[in-house]
């Protein structure tokens, strides 16, 4: 019986392990947040939660919006569409983000992420926009 135990133990430590990105599937999966259909694979994101739960959102300004209206939900990871590739996630914290100017996201967020500070300095030259750090877009 001490077995049976310790093997359950170990099934379910390992089930709420860490979770990496699921690819959204476009023009299928609906945004948690306002409910549209996700069509954009430029502007998607996507949250994990630390139980292993996943929340996908058509625009970061809806992800944003849903962890600020959902203070208490533990988040484990944020992911972003890299605006370059399209419908890839690629992790928020580590991504280079420029706003405003002629961007012009499903939601109005109207901000776009990257994965190199090369490409946001191009993207900020040709949307005549701003950078802007993930911790300014968090909070």
């Amino acid at each position: 019986m001490k077995t049976v135990s310790y093997f359950l133990l170990l099934t379910f430590m390992i089930s709420c392990g860490k979770k990496e990105a699921e690819a959204i599937k476009l023009n299928t999966d609906g945004c948690e947040f306002c409910k549209m259909k996700i069509s954009d694979g430029k502007f998607g994101a996507e949250v994990i939660t630390t139980k292993g739960r996943i929340y996908k959102f058509d625009d970061m300004h809806c992800m944003v919006n849903y962890h600020k209206e959902n203070p208490n939900s533990k988040i484990q990871s944020f992911y972003i569409h890299d605006f370059n590739q399209n419908n890839t996630l690629i992790a928020a914290e580590t991504a280079f983000y420029v706003k405003g100017g002629s961007i012009n996201s499903p939601m109005r967020g109207n901000t776009i992420a990257v994965q190199t500070n090369e490409e946001v300095k191009q993207m900020a030259e040709k949307y005549n926009a701003s950078p802007i750090s993930w911790t300014e877009i968090i909070k």
